[in-house]
């Protein structure tokens, strides 16, 4: 089996979780394809006693790989979806960061979950991405999202407006700092500490969130996720940012952007005993008593 692995940095307090994700893989035989700045940032920490493959790219990355396994949290997740694309590569988040939702498998949990993947128990949960329609290279070559698109105002304390649109009918005009086009997937991100809701994987649907709206009757909308959103941004400044789960881009003049269900689905490994409530439930600490 040909496991991949994708990560950014090493500290003192990851460095033994990393070497044990390494050891188990020796153990079960597995093939070991690293990331090239990744293994460049951790090959002075990290014993190998097997032969390294490096790949750097989408193209050397699907051409033999089984599984890709992010090393950190929920931001080294979302810089994936570069290499994966719609290869179809099968990505296990492994959370040696905070709090992790889309890295979902704990530092305890690693060996277990490394022992479950070589037997086949585990379930692949199908993620929908969001994509930029216009314009086409606002983000390059890859103009998907999986956890969200926002337009915010830059560095000004002028609120932004920004006109929505729902498949060409008229939503509302955004008084606000921003605002938020997020997935099912994202709904645990940004979005929800903007005041929106949790949203199932595979709900098929959108929220549009405002961003501390200036009207405070203003409140988030789900809409179906094969509607087509076009917003258009204006200001006083005319400065924004745009910004595609972890990617931004810098905005000096009015602009008008579509977005659109993206064309593939990004496959998250799942281990059986988990499920999106459950992981909810964990992260956020819901029905513990905080007193005990």
């Amino acid at each position: 089996m040909n496991i991949a692995l994708f990560g950014k940095t090493i500290s003192e307090d990851t460095k033994p979780y990393i070497q044990q994700i390494i050891n188990k893989l020796e153990d079960v035989g597995a093939k070991i394809i690293v990331f090239g700045p990744y293994y460049s940032n951790i090959k002075s920490e990290i014993v190998f006693s097997s032969e390294v493959n490096i790949f750097n790219d989408y193209k050397e990355l699907k051409e033999e790989t089984d599984f890709l396994f992010s090393i950190g949290g929920d931001g080294t997740f979302l810089d994936t979806l570069p290499l994966v694309r719609d290869s179809g590569i099968p990505i296990m988040g492994i959370n040696v960061g905070r709090l992790g939702f889309l890295s979902s498998i704990s530092k305890d949990e690693i060996c277990i979950a490394i022992d479950n993947i070589i037997k086949g128990e585990y379930t692949i949960d199908k993620r929908a991405l969001l994509k930029v329609k216009e314009p086409k290279n606002l983000f390059g070559e890859l103009n998907y999202g999986l956890n969200e698109l926002s337009v915010s105002r830059k560095e000004s304390t002028s609120l932004i407006v920004v006109h929505v649109y729902v498949d060409d009918i008229f939503l509302n005009s955004y008084w606000a700092d921003g605002i938020i086009i997020s997935t099912p997937t994202g709904s645990t991100a940004y979005s929800l500490s903007c005041g929106g809701p949790f949203i199932t994987p595979g709900s098929k649907n959108f929220v549009i969130t405002p961003i501390a709206p200036h009207n405070l009757t203003v409140r988030p909308v789900v809409i179906r996720d094969d509607s087509v959103i076009r917003i258009k941004v204006e200001g006083r400044d005319k400065n924004f940012f745009v910004s595609l789960d972890s990617r931004f881009e810098k905005i000096d003049s009015p602009i008008e952007i579509e977005i659109a269900k993206g064309d593939f689905e990004i496959n998250m490994v799942q281990m059986k005993s988990k499920d999106f409530f459950s992981t909810i439930r964990d992260k956020l600490k819901w029905g513990l008593d905080v007193r005990n």
